[in-house]
């Protein structure tokens, strides 16, 4: 089947296809003496694999682990389960990094009477944060209460 089939069957975008064979997540496919791509139903089931890896949002390096592991059918579950937990973690981490944007932005909103005033704490919240705050030194590798001058008092 050419692209423009592949496409259809997989529910992966022709641009799409064009750029994970670029980047090497998919081979390359066979050609006609014309020079037309000529994808296989292992094909087309490889771009379906990679649809649903994009659609739970795993990056492109992992989406490549992944495919990987399927294609080895002597791989260890608890490697495809550790890809998987990692990208839980991240995913729970961007929940949580969302979830604080939403309370911020919906306490700005709550507190704007939103008329024909110019006072709004929306923008008045954006200005605040745009001022330079200074830095609050973080300590090192989980180690507090060592200042440079007691470490090495030893």
């Amino acid at each position: 089947m050419n692209i423009g089939e592949a496409s259809k069957a997989s529910g992966v975008s022709t641009k799409m296809i064009r750029y994970y064979e670029s980047i090497g997540l998919i081979k390359a496919p066979l050609r006609t003496e014309s020079g037309y791509r000529v994808y296989s139903d292992n094909d087309v089931h490889a771009l379906r694999f990679i649809s649903q890896a994009r659609d739970l949002g795993f990056s492109v390096e992992q989406m490549g682990s992944l495919l990987a592991l399927w294609r080895d059918r002597s791989r260890a579950s608890a490697d495809v389960k550790s890809i998987a937990l990692e990208h839980i973690r991240a995913l729970d981490e961007k929940a949580r990094a969302l979830q604080a944007m939403s309370k911020t932005l919906r306490h700005l909103a709550d507190h704007c009477h939103g008329d024909d005033r110019p006072d709004c704490p929306i923008i008045e919240g954006f200005a605040a944060a745009a001022a330079p705050t200074p830095k609050k030194r973080q300590p090192r590798f989980g180690v507090t209460g060592i200042t440079p001058d007691r470490a090495h008092a030893n």
